[in-house]
């Protein structure tokens, strides 16, 4: 997959591309933060003995699914339901496994399992919005694509 010259040279600068791409960040935030610690707290409370990769596993596939949920009814108010989907999927999906990837690996250094508690889940946030954001970002500008 070959990517043109231009596309790498942006500029870096851009605050509103940075505000969008901020924006864009935080609604899939929300919508794999639903899914993924939904998923660890459920393992947290009831105490089923699963091992902790199996646990990160179903968690970041349930982030994706609820992300992926999320975006569409986003999505929705500017497009029919099946174009919604397709953009939710295709747009964003990197962006979402680097999200999820980067709050679960977080959690497992910080707490060494799945384990959330109050210290962890902001630290988790914010490591899982810091990740995908410089790739939102070159998406928006060097391609003009964006999820919202």
């Amino acid at each position: 997959m070959a990517i043109a010259i231009d596309k790498l040279s942006i500029n870096w600068m851009c605050s509103n591309t940075w505000k969008i791409a901020s924006y864009n960040t935080s609604w899939c935030l929300a919508g794999c933060a639903i899914g993924d610690m939904g998923t660890i707290l459920y393992f947290q409370t009831t105490g089923i003995d699963w091992p902790v990769f199996w646990i990160m596993t179903l968690a970041i596939f349930n982030g994706l699914l609820t992300s992926i949920c999320l975006e569409t009814i986003i999505l929705c108010r500017q497009m029919q339901m099946a174009t919604a989907f397709k953009t939710a999927i295709g747009m964003s999906f990197i962006s979402m496994v680097a999200m999820e990837i980067a709050m679960n690996v977080t959690d497992v250094v910080l707490t060494g399992g799945a384990m959330l508690n109050w210290w962890v889940v902001p630290v988790m946030l914010l490591v899982g919005f810091v990740t995908p954001l410089p790739y939102n970002y070159w998406r928006l500008k060097a391609l003009g694509k964006a999820c919202h």
